[in-house]
């Protein structure tokens, strides 16, 4: 029994140095597993971290009857994320179902995404493994794999593109007061009754009360005297220019006591021996027998006196014009011009500030433009809101100014509110870029989408998304050909650095947050442009001294951590 018992434990201690011999062996001889990663620098696109990892095993290494557990962990400070898929390696003699690397050799690939966090910036990823033979386990030194993450991609510029409605305020207002002198067939004198029709009695009265207004200007007076086209040409030729003559004296002197009219040029007369076009006219709108007939004459025959006379032939007609049409031809056109001068600019904004509620609708919001201060704007818009609760123009700038103000929230509010008065494409886009800016980038798309006809501003908001998406290629063609940040942004990630760069060069206006100054910097590591880099870095953190710390530590300049501008630029 004893004999028994002990080739027991001989038979189970051997056991057991077996198994531990191989375990030990491996994490001895670890050091021969090949690894290669791609990115070899990781990078976060679309919001996560992707690595793929290819491990190669030499031959004679992995233990028939041993199971191995490889999870790559990204570690960062203040914590660790690790890839949630994990890589289950065996042995030839394992009866299970995972991935079986012989004694001769073999290989593995593996790939998986976590979700990125700013802290992982600085980082590393590093490859735990685990190795197991029957009841026996055995941890391998940790293997680091990479350092850090790009996060180039996370730099879109996401602010809002809010669509301000326009005031429709104008200062100068033209203004027309017209009257007609009308002539009895062949006379060119005006009779009294004339005097007391009630146009000339109007014009006289406006000529009086633009003369007492101080917002009112007088421009000119405009004289137009015609003679029907009946009869003899020279006699209708004498006719309109006495007619012009009797009338320049009328409107004259009502102008006697004007200071304006005795400028030149304020009186402009011209006369029209025969008035074809205000016949045609006359004609058109009436009911007579044969018009199409007279129309289709007026068309056919250019000459007068052909005209006339095929008029004429139709006497019917012809003796309805007599009485309906002719006489109203014979006349003397008067349009007195006028300029109503509104409130100045200053006289606006001081108005504005004390009681803007005296302010018509377009002098409140015309208002907010003589100001640089938001939070006046905000004031002037909420006065026409409160005025005019129905206007969408006052709800929807309250929202862009809360905008500009970076209170979204109220923006929002705001937007909903004009949104309620009417659901159009403005509307849409600044919900669009409320949302964008609050980070729902599916309701930002949803109110992009929605809108009857894409813009500048929604297809820069739709090109945000899509770089936030990774979606490079689409946001290249959302931004279009205008220079801007976002677009090299989008280049440069889609891989072409050299449009990256021209877009860069040609933006006439380099945003003071130093973003354009940085990406440069970016782009003259990558194609190793040491002056450029540089030069542009020195520049984005002029602008902006956070800069420093950020690249102190960016990965995109690796190669020049040891550089000594490079480190003196960033201290």
């Amino acid at each position: 029994m004893k004999k028994f018992r002990s080739y027991f434990i001989l038979i189970l201690a051997a056991t057991v140095m077996t198994s531990c011999s191989g375990l030990n062996k491996m994490k001895k001889n670890s050091n021969l597993i090949k690894y290669e990663i791609t990115p070899k620098v990781l990078e976060t696109h679309a919001g996560v971290v992707t690595v793929t990892i290819k491990g190669t095993f030499p031959a004679k290494y992995f233990d028939k009857k041993t199971t191995v557990t490889a999870t790559p962990v990204l570690t960062y400070a203040g914590g660790e994320t690790a890839f949630e898929k994990v890589q289950v390696l065996q042995g030839e003699s394992v009866q299970s179902n995972n991935k079986v690397i012989t004694y001769t050799g073999g290989d593995f690939t593996y790939t998986d995404k976590i979700p990125y966090k700013e802290a992982m910036k600085i980082s590393e990823l590093v490859l735990r493994v685990k190795a197991v033979r029957g009841k026996k386990s055995l941890d391998f030194d940790p293997v680091k794999l990479a350092d850090g993450v790009i996060a180039t991609s996370i730099l879109v510029e996401k602010h809002g593109k809010a669509v301000m409605m326009k005031d429709n305020y104008v200062r100068v207002t033209p203004e027309i007061q017209a009257a007609d002198i009308n002539y009895l067939i062949n006379k060119s004198d005006i009779r009294s009754t004339e005097l007391k029709a009630e146009d000339i009695a109007l014009l006289k009265e406006y000529i009086n009360t633009v003369s007492a207004d101080p917002n009112r200007q007088f421009k000119g007076a405009q004289i137009s005297s015609y003679a029907s086209p009946d009869g003899k040409f020279d006699l209708n030729e004498k006719l309109s220019v006495n007619r012009g003559t009797s009338a320049d004296k009328f409107i004259k002197k009502e102008f006697g006591k004007v200071e304006a009219a005795k400028g030149a040029g304020f009186f402009d007369s011209k006369t029209t021996a025969e008035d074809w076009d205000g016949f045609k006219t006359e004609v058109e709108k009436s009911t007579i027998q044969d018009k199409e007939l007279i129309l289709r004459v007026l068309s056919m025959y250019s000459d007068p006196d052909a005209r006339e006379k095929e008029i004429k032939n139709m006497a019917a007609a012809f003796e309805t014009l007599k009485t309906d049409i002719l006489p109203r031809l014979r006349r003397s056109k008067m349009m007195v011009s006028v300029d109503k001068v509104g409130r100045s600019d200053e006289q606006i904004l001081a108005q504005a500030k004390s009681d803007p509620k005296v302010l018509s609708l377009e002098e409140m919001l015309y208002a907010a433009k003589l100001t640089t201060d938001l939070n006046e704007q905000l004031k002037f818009y909420k006065a026409a809101a409160e005025s005019y609760p129905k206007c969408i123009r006052a709800a929807n700038n309250i929202g862009y100014t809360y905008m500009a103000l970076g209170k979204t929230d109220e923006a929002i509010a705001a937007f909903e509110k004009a949104k309620a008065i009417q659901n159009n494409d403005i509307i849409k886009n600044n919900l669009g870029f409320g949302s964008l800016v609050k980070g729902d980038l599916v309701k930002a798309e949803g109110y992009f989408n929605s809108m009857t006809a894409a813009t500048p501003e929604s297809k820069w908001g739709l090109g945000v998304i899509a770089i936030t998406k990774g979606e490079y290629d689409k946001a290249v063609n959302y931004f279009g050909t205008e220079p801007c940040f976002n677009l090299a942004l989008a280049q440069l990630l889609k891989g072409d650095v050299n449009k990256a760069k021209l877009t860069l060069d040609s933006m006439k206006e380099l945003c003071k947050c130093g973003k354009p100054s940085y990406l440069k910097a970016i782009i003259g590591a990558r194609i190793d442009d040491r002056n450029y880099m540089l030069n542009n870095l020195r520049e984005a953190i002029a602008f902006k001294a956070d800069w420093k710390a950020y690249a102190k530590t960016d990965l995109e300049f690796a190669k020049f951590f040891n550089d000594d501008a490079f480190k003196s630029t960033v201290q």
